[in-house]
């Protein structure tokens, strides 16, 4: 199976605050996370990764505290607000009328 380099644009918004309403995580654990639930298939690069969480900071939708990870190193943990778990909502309801949408032209059978 092929494995897209480029998700869809707004989509790494959803994933990351989907994956923080479950609970707090560093950058690396978050990383991880999307990893292991997506059965390796989508993967964020750092340099993807860190300018999202700060955009998804600056408008308000995750908080970030530096907290001791499990081996001792500090990092910023990120959390969701209420004002992300709103925000979850509406890209949700949005991904979920886009994707329905994609799967009803992919499974036209062909005449």
């Amino acid at each position: 199976m092929s494995k897209p380099n480029d998700l869809v644009q707004g989509t790494l918004d959803l994933l990351l605050l989907k994956i923080l309403a479950l609970e707090p995580l560093h950058g690396w654990a978050i990383s991880l996370r999307l990893r292991s639930i997506s059965g390796d298939v989508l993967q964020v690069s750092e340099g993807s990764l860190y300018p999202a969480l700060h955009k998804l900071e600056q408008e308000g939708w995750i908080q970030a505290e530096w907290k001791q990870t499990e081996n001792n190193r500090r990092a910023k943990f990120y959390s969701v607000t209420g004002l992300g778990r709103k925000q979850l909502e509406t890209e949700t309801a949005n991904w979920q009328r886009l994707s329905t949408a994609i799967t009803n032209v992919v499974q036209i059978s062909e005449a």
